[in-house]
């Protein structure tokens, strides 16, 4: 079994910071990639940023140049720094992991709040 956990989440002022984390924990052989995503009241989930293994990055539109994904390998966690925040960032964020394990599966969190607002 794989449990990814997510933490970091809260509300904060338009122009703050937050840095989520999501650490993944169980029978892991290897992880394949982390993303994060992020769904607001009444919108689709939609992709936020993107790594792989082998530290290969990619970003919303909507976030590139104030977000920043990393992952620590040892560590077997991924981290969302988000800087500048908007209050359309404002969302339930969800990690999820391509983890390989005796098969290769994908795998949710169970999200954390993100509430940017004055």
């Amino acid at each position: 079994q794989v449990q990814l956990v997510e933490s970091g989440g809260g509300l904060v002022q338009p122009g703050g910071s937050l840095r989520l984390s999501c650490a993944a924990s169980g029978s892991i052989v290897s992880i394949n990639s982390m993303r994060w995503y992020r769904q607001a009241p009444g919108k689709q989930r939609e992709v936020v940023a993107g790594i792989t293994s082998g530290g290969s990055t990619n970003y919303a539109d909507s976030v590139k140049g104030r977000f920043t994904i990393s992952m620590d390998n040892a560590k077997n966690t991924v981290y969302l720094q988000m800087n500048s925040l908007k209050p359309e960032d404002s969302a339930v964020y969800y990690c999820n992991a391509v983890i390989r394990t005796s098969y290769i599966g994908s795998h949710w969190g169970q999200g954390t709040q993100v509430t940017v607002s004055s």
